[in-house]
């Protein structure tokens, strides 16, 4: 006993000493120039049973098409903002969005290209032809945001990573990309300098700030603020990352009911097979 106990408390010591040992190297190399975390935000479709907020995706959208659709390009079927677990636009609603956008098709029986208004099953169109394109008339390409909310990420450090992966009150962490967005959409607080982000690694980001109160009309009253505006379309971007998110977290909770009911049924029936064997 006292030597488990000895092991023990070694464990926690050692455990103790690596947590500092990081927080001080991480404290030493980033400086002036280290990043903060960004604040956990409040999402409808966080934890295991969490659904996106429709009304939520619909403002979302509408920021992107008018804000960011300027410089980034959204590499998803137009149809999708009307299939279940989306935006729930109707198949009118998409049509008629879809209408307003000009697509290059062809060749056609000429052999040529041509214009021809879009369909549901096209792709969002580019803002730019190709990357070489955005980059000189940008600076810098943008990225394609169909992607974006779940390829950036920062790092939670230990020991909350290891909370983010257990099913308890404030675990099962996975919204590090919409907070990251709405961080950095919120991150330009020095006015006289449009390129430094407080939330962006280095501070210096070649987005200018796209955002500002009362950019973009919302027709549900919602308050027309920055803040609003930055978890719309975040939540808007980890829904175009993830459509069938709803529906996987349904198929899991599905299987972890018949899991456990398996379990029991096994359970009694070892009892039942083994009850009239002498142990």
């Amino acid at each position: 006993m006292a030597f488990t106990k000895k092991i023990g408390i070694a464990a926690a010591a050692l455990l103790g000493a690596v947590a500092f040992s990081n927080l001080t190297l991480r404290a030493q190399e980033g400086g002036a120039h280290e990043s903060p975390n960004p604040t956990r935000q409040t999402w409808s479709f966080s934890g295991p049973f969490g659904t996106f907020d429709r009304a939520q995706l619909q403002r979302g959208f509408k920021v992107y098409k008018e804000v960011c659709s300027n410089c980034h390009e959204l590499h998803i079927p137009i149809r999708t903002l009307g299939q279940p677990g989306g935006p729930g636009f109707t198949e009118d609603q998409v049509k008629t969005l879809a209408a307003t956008y000009t697509v290059h098709d062809g060749p056609n029986l000429q052999g040529e290209m041509f214009d021809r208004p879009g369909r549901p099953a096209d792709f969002f169109p580019a803002p730019f032809p190709n990357p070489e394109a955005a980059a000189a008339s940008l600076g810098a390409a943008p990225p394609d945001m169909s992607l974006l909310a779940k390829s950036i990420k920062f790092e939670r450090g230990f020991p909350a990573f290891v909370f983010d992966a257990l099913p308890i009150p404030g675990g099962m962490y996975q919204e590090v990309g919409p907070d990251l967005i709405y961080a950095i959409l919120n991150g330009y607080t020095k006015e006289d300098d449009p390129n430094w982000n407080l939330y962006f690694p280095g501070h210096k980001i070649a987005m200018g700030k796209p955002l500002a109160a009362g950019q973009v009309d919302y027709t549900d009253g919602t308050p027309t603020t920055l803040e609003q505006y930055s978890k719309d379309v975040a939540a808007f971007l980890y829904w175009a990352a993830e459509p069938s998110l709803e529906q996987r977290k349904r198929i899991g909770a599905r299987v972890m009911i018949f899991l456990l009911v398996l379990a029991g049924l096994l359970y009694f029936t070892k009892k039942k097979i083994w009850a009239d064997v002498a142990h």
